[in-house]
């Protein structure tokens, strides 16, 4: 005897061997035998033999027409021998009875199954919807098909143009136009990326990275809506002349200084700040761009705005004109450089010049500042100014040393990045020259005065607080953003508070109209400040930008990485010098790019190597090199103190960040 029978979905055909209960012991015509409980066996048979049963019932099933089939079974529930036989007109033989049993299987948007070997069919309605879907997907399938060639031809088909990005970044996977980009992209053993470069949907690696960064934080694009520029209220004039230092690029210019010799002797130092606060008010039009933007976007060449043009050119401090600003007066008996006495005002300030690093770098060094060499704008002022900076620099590392810290190492290079028609220029600045520090300081000790003047009136700020805590350094040194006064170790102050760029900080708005309540308030300063003590909004907006801060920052140090490598292609580099930060990750000297060297020989941190480029990617933005040779011991640079964070996070095993060069060390002011 043999038996036709199902299991695990797929219709076999066997001789028995033996019976025992309710179970066959059956052998396929493979010769493995296997064992076939009775509810599984749908038709017994003596002939013909099992394989040719097979076949002949697959040769009966393919020339059965389904609508016919369909039509003769009616609307009543069937086995499957009840329809051979009204269908084949007699009752139907083994491999007749096999071969529509197949067909029935085969078809379930015909036939529904109901239990062994019984089916019903599907209504007229269902199988019209269906047949529909079929049809559908089959045209589908000939489109995904036609993609696919285009796009292995180089070319984007019309329908993807308006998807590129979300295909890229975040694709609906069962859509036809991902599945054929993804078949196009296996096919040619390429990267969705790659092939879109290649097909045009996106222009250059550069607008990759950039439309990644949008697509993900600015998915409306950059645009502002229209607003009224607010005015602020009547001010009182400051009797000052103020100046600003900036790099050449800048618009939003928060901070100037000003500086006058009072009768008896003492200086009289103003430190003025961009008032934005006093136009913008919590929860209006402009505000609420501001919060959600929460900064400026930086990179080189460009910038994303946190506030609009109209209202950064009403508030940025520029030349020739009177700004509101929020000015820092510390008195000074320059004797000492002791601190007299602190005040802090609203008023209208005079901006007599905006003073640029590109102008005045070559002549403000400490050199020119100790012999009074050099003719240049502020001449005076810088000097009084670069006097006091030293002192308030030697407070903060004693506060520093106090914490337990190492004295701050100023021998880092800082680099700045200028692009004009899709050529850079990187250029070298050693971090401490006489104007950073100026600023720097003079930054770190506004926002710790008014850290501490919030503190005092019980007005919660927005502050960083850095050290503390166990695990390495990085763990122990990092920033968290809290809102009330605490230690920011690293910069050696007792509280510090992001008070200094509100034109670009969303954070530093926020301490604006906090530190203004405190000066036109006084003591019930608590009560009518826009952001009470545990204010549950001023803990969202701290998390909120703390999220932003750090995309951004990733994404400026993506494109510095970008404009890197762009770099190595301008000046056809081959050969270059870099420092070995731990033992496979080095810093080149000339530009502020980091390449991991596997099986980099055992070498001293700071020396110097040489390296040979192979190549380098600025789509996946890898590079690939070769050491040539270390140099000797004595050529050795110290490591900083960014150096020692950068390695710790690589001690922690944070090696995407770091081989992405998104290790975002904060300048001395943050």
């Amino acid at each position: 005897m043999n038996l036709f029978f199902e299991e695990s979905g797929d219709f076999k055909a066997g001789v028995v061997l033996s019976q025992q209960g309710e179970a066959y012991q059956v052998e396929m015509q493979t010769g493995k035998r296997t064992k076939v409980r009775a509810k599984d066996v749908l038709l017994q048979f003596a002939s013909p033999a099992p394989l040719e049963l097979l076949s002949e019932a697959q040769a009966i099933a393919n020339e059965i027409e389904l609508e016919f089939l369909w039509e003769v079974a009616g609307q009543e529930e069937f086995g499957f021998a009840e329809l051979g036989s009204e269908y084949f007109g007699h009752d139907p033989k083994p491999h007749e009875a096999a071969g529509l049993l197949v067909k029935l299987h085969a078809a379930p948007i015909y036939f529904y199954k109901k239990g062994k070997g019984r089916y019903k069919a599907a209504p007229e309605a269902s199988l019209k919807a269906a047949l529909a879907g079929v049809e559908k997907k089959k045209q589908q399938a000939l489109i995904q098909a036609q993609y696919v060639e285009e796009l292995k031809a180089n070319r984007l088909p019309a329908s993807m143009k308006a998807m590129t990005l979300q295909l890229l970044f975040k694709p609906d996977k069962n859509s036809i136009e991902y599945k054929a980009l993804e078949s196009a992209c296996n096919e040619l053993q390429t990267t969705p990326q790659r092939l879109m470069l290649a097909a045009g949907g996106i222009g250059s690696p550069k607008e990759l990275h950039f439309s990644k960064f949008l697509f993900e934080c600015f998915p409306k694009g950059t645009g502002f809506p229209a607003i009224s520029i607010p005015k602020p209220p009547s001010l009182p004039l400051a009797d000052v002349q103020a100046f600003s230092i900036d790099d050449v690029t800048t618009t939003e210019i928060d901070d100037a200084f000003s500086v006058v010799t009072l009768a008896d002797g003492n200086v009289r130092i103003g430190i003025h700040i961009a008032a934005p606060a006093l136009g913008i008010q919590r929860n209006d039009a402009v505000d609420a761009i501001a919060r959600q933007r929460l900064s400026t976007v930086y990179m080189p060449g460009d910038k994303i705005t946190m506030l609009p043009d109209a209202l950064v050119e009403a508030f940025t401090l520029a030349e020739g004109k009177t700004c509101p600003a929020v000015s820092l007066y510390a008195t000074l008996n320059p004797q000492d450089w002791s601190v007299v006495g602190i005040e802090t005002k609203a008023e209208a300030v005079p901006i007599a010049a905006n003073l640029r690093h590109n102008d005045l770098d070559a002549h403000v060094t400490e050199e020119n500042l100790a012999a009074g060499a050099g003719d240049y704008s502020h001449k005076a002022d810088i000097a009084l100014l670069w006097q006091w900076a030293q002192v308030l620099e030697k407070g903060r590392m004693t506060k520093r040393e106090s914490f337990g810290l190492k004295p701050e190492q100023t021998n880092r290079i800082d680099f700045n990045f200028y692009v004009e028609d899709d050529v850079v220029t990187i250029t070298r600045r050693k971090r401490g020259a006489p104007l950073d520090k100026i600023v720097a300081e003079l930054m770190i000790f506004a926002n710790s005065s008014w850290g501490k003047l919030m503190h005092e009136h019980g007005v919660p700020g927005i502050y960083r607080s850095q050290g503390g805590g166990g695990g390495g350094w990085a763990t122990r040194m990092q920033v968290r953003m809290v809102t009330h006064a605490a230690p920011h170790q690293g910069l050696g102050v007792d509280q510090y508070a992001w008070s200094t760029s509100p034109l670009r900080r969303y954070t530093d708005l926020v301490n604006q109209w906090q530190i203004l309540a405190c000066v036109q308030h006084g003591v019930t300063a608590p009560l009518v400040a826009p952001f009470k003590p545990k204010d549950a909004d001023l803990f969202a907006i701290v998390s909120a930008f703390d999220g932003a801060y750090s995309a951004y920052a990733d994404f400026q140090s993506t494109m510095e990485r970008y404009w890197c490598l762009r770099w190595l292609e301008q000046e056809q580099a081959k050969q270059v010098e870099a420092v070995v930060l731990k033992e496979e990750i080095l810093r080149l000297v000339d530009i502020p790019l980091i390449i991991k060297l596997p099986g980099m020989p055992q070498a001293a941190r700071g020396a110097q190597v040489r390296l040979d480029l192979l190549r380098w990617d600025e789509v996946d933005l890898a590079v690939e090199a070769r050491l040539l040779e270390i140099a000797a011991v004595s050529d050795v640079e110290p490591i900083t103190d960014e150096d020692e964070e950068l390695v710790d996070a690589i001690e922690s095993g944070v090696e995407t960040t770091i081989i992405d060069n998104t290790v975002n060390i904060p300048s001395a002011s943050e």
